[in-house]
């Protein structure tokens, strides 16, 4: 459980430190170190971290819009090294679970987006087997270290 918690805050952390890997100039990267150290991730991973950003432009940010149980909107952001392949795998899952992807701006419109994220402009309410289904889903997304924050529209 750790070990995906601190990948994912590495890649987190990467994605900052592309635009400046010095955290008295990069707000967000400082923020970012700020959450790895709350969850005890080791200085060493935040440094190799940050090192492996300056070495490597290969990353590269996405959003996947989707659409899970009862037309409950979904909104994906993720980093990865290939991107065609975070896809491929995001939509096996997807399928999996009933829900497909969506054409990009399908979605976009009903959320706002904020310094916390995605928040929805009209919150859905589904039954509660949908919301089941539609945890379970984002739990299988989570799982993923390519996937940084997963922002749905259903009111919990």
């Amino acid at each position: 459980m750790k070990a995906r918690v601190f990948s994912k805050l590495s890649n987190l952390i990467s994605i900052a430190a592309r635009k400046e890997p010095n955290p008295d100039f990069n707000p967000t990267l400082r923020s970012t170190i700020a959450r790895a150290k709350e969850a005890s991730m080791p200085q060493e991973n935040i440094e190799r971290a940050i090192k492996r950003a300056s070495e490597s432009k290969d990353l590269e940010e996405f959003l996947i819009e989707a659409y899970g149980p009862e037309g409950s909107g979904i909104i994906i952001d993720g980093l990865t090294d290939k991107k065609a392949r975070s896809l491929n795998e995001i939509r096996i899952i997807l399928q999996a679970h009933d829900a497909k992807l969506g054409v990009p701006g399908s979605l976009m419109w009903s959320f706002d987006k904020t310094e916390e994220g995605y928040q929805p402009k009209f919150p859905l309410n589904i039954s509660d087997g949908a919301k089941a289904s539609l945890a379970t889903l984002i739990e299988e997304l989570e799982d993923r270290d390519d996937i940084k924050e997963i922002y749905s529209n259903v009111q919990w």
